[in-house]
């Protein structure tokens, strides 16, 4: 598991990804009308915002190999079904006390 991005469920996607910029941050990627990725100077970690309905909380998401076979070789982790994201899939996971997420892609951009 590698910490990928903070994911960040936002009310208004163009007023977040502004204050971001307006902090010298650098729009790293976006995804439909949905989906900006924030990045801070001098880290690798970006910052996921996301407006669309129907998301969890916030949280750490962490990229593997493929999701289906990690939730296969970590049988006692509570998961949510997975879903289907542009190029992969993505599973929410109920952690004590918090939530994250879990991820895989056929290519990280960055």
């Amino acid at each position: 598991m590698i910490l990928t991005f903070q994911f960040q469920p936002v009310e208004d996607l163009g007023a977040a990804v502004q204050h971001y910029l307006d902090l010298g941050w650098e729009e790293a990627w976006r995804e439909g009308e949905h989906t900006v990725s924030m990045q801070m100077p001098e880290l690798e970690i970006e910052l996921m915002l996301d407006d669309e309905p129907g998301w969890g909380p916030a949280g750490p998401m962490y990229f593997v190999d493929d999701v289906d076979a990690w939730r296969a070789e970590h049988p006692n982790v509570t998961t949510g079904e997975p879903r289907d994201i542009p190029g992969g899939r993505v599973v929410e996971v109920t952690a004590p006390g918090h939530t994250y997420y879990v991820f895989s892609v056929e290519e990280i951009e960055g």
